[in-house]
């Protein structure tokens, strides 16, 4: 019986004399987030005004006036011009700065001077009038 006495008393741990420090959570370096291109800038807002029919050319190696070439069309005069006003909006707000604007008051067919990217809205009947895609299908599209 002794034994079991003397067994016991070995096996329970004395109390700790100082408590442990804490560890220090490290700090995870936060990235800012990716500041998108002005092609999704743009496309992005084509999108969210539910523009018809959009073909995004890359015309980098036909010309040197800009880079993509976008087209899009409206369902109405009014759609036209809300759809180039909103491309402008939220290019302003991604720090892009538009060069120009042709059209608006028309709402038949606006264009949109970005730098690199040129944006066409026009209604379906002067696209298919003018067809600009197959004048620079030798692009490629992107979209």
């Amino acid at each position: 019986m002794a034994a079991k006495r003397a067994k016991k008393r070995s096996t329970t741990k004395a109390p700790p004399t100082a408590p442990r420090p804490m560890k220090r959570a490290r700090k995870k370096a936060v990235r800012p987030a990716a500041k998108p291109t002005l092609q999704e800038v743009v496309l992005d807002a084509l999108a969210d005004m539910k523009a018809v029919d959009v073909k995004a050319l890359d015309v980098r190696g036909l010309t040197d006036i800009t880079d993509t070439m976008v087209v899009a069309s409206g369902t109405s005069d009014r759609h036209v011009k809300s759809i180039a006003d909103r491309v402008v909006q939220r290019c302003k707000e991604a720090g892009f700065r538009p060069y120009g604007m042709e059209g608006e008051r028309d709402g038949e067919w606006v264009l949109l001077d970005l730098q690199d990217v040129v944006l066409h809205v026009m209604l379906p009947r002067a696209r298919q009038f003018y067809l600009l895609e197959k004048l620079w299908e030798t692009g490629r599209a992107k979209a």
